[in-house]
């Protein structure tokens, strides 16, 4: 009778252990949840409430507590960067923050630097796409602030095309790269070519700007402080190479 009482102790404290063993990791990785959820924020209207960005970063904390193998050759922080990340971009989406006009906006502009650097073979220059797109160099500044806080390329666009890897989009192959298939491997490594070709040729300043606020992971007021320019320039010139790189792999991978 002790025996079995003892094991059912043992089976009711796991979860319990499993629980308070959670809630440590997440205390300790929050500080990871707010500088994600920090960087993304700067980069969206302010009517998008920062506090609602942390709470789909905890959530996705959580999965990857649930869900990380320590037997891969991945450290945690890395993983679980990539979830929360995702995560958070998922509620921006069912939250649907951006304007329809601003995402029209943001499409016109894209197309039109795609249509152009196709037919140039260079980086279409502002009046160039000003005069494509026939508005002023007011009107031009102006769609630029709107579409600020598009993204590099959703996410659940970039899903395999087939049925092994349907269900995995590229946060999850890029944080669980052991996991791939060899022919996620051979997309994967494409699509890090295409992406690297798409940043070389990007105007100066924009693959300085690009470099420095992902790679170094800078904010938008260290980049200015760098380039001795405005936090809002930065901001801007950032736009312009995100529309350019999105139409551009939008079109190299026909999305």
């Amino acid at each position: 009778m002790t025996t079995v009482v003892k094991a059912y102790a043992k089976s009711a404290a796991a979860p319990k252990d499993g629980i308070e063993k959670r809630n440590a990791m997440v205390m300790e990785h929050l500080p990871l949840v707010k500088y994600v959820a920090n960087r993304i924020a700067a980069r969206l209207p302010s009517h998008v409430e920062i506090d609602d960005l942390i709470n789909a970063g905890i959530i996705g904390l959580m999965d990857a507590i649930d869900k990380f193998d320590s037997h891969r050759k991945i450290k945690f922080k890395t993983y679980a960067e990539f979830r929360v990340k995702g995560a958070i971009l998922d509620e921006l989406r069912a939250l649907d923050w951006m304007p329809r006009s601003a995402r029209q906006k943001a499409s016109r502009l894209e197309k039109a630097y795609a249509e152009l650097e196709q037919r140039l073979g260079r980086p279409a220059n502002d009046v160039e796409v000003m005069g494509l797109l026939g508005v002023s160099d007011q009107e031009f500044n102006e769609m630029l602030m709107e579409a600020r806080g598009i993204s590099l390329i959703s996410i659940e666009e970039l899903r395999g095309d087939n049925d092994d890897s349907s269900d995995r989009n590229l946060l999850e192959c890029l944080a669980d790269p052991e996991a791939l298939s060899p022919a996620d491997v051979v997309n994967l490594d494409q699509i890090y070519h295409i992406v690297a070709d798409a940043i070389d040729q990007l105007p100066e300043k924009e693959r300085l700007v690009v470099s420095l606020y992902y790679y170094d992971e800078l904010t938008m007021k260290e980049v200015g402080e760098i380039m001795e320019i405005t936090e809002s320039r930065v901001s801007q010139i950032h736009t312009k190479a995100i529309l350019r790189l999105r139409g551009r792999l939008m079109k190299v991978l026909e999305l």
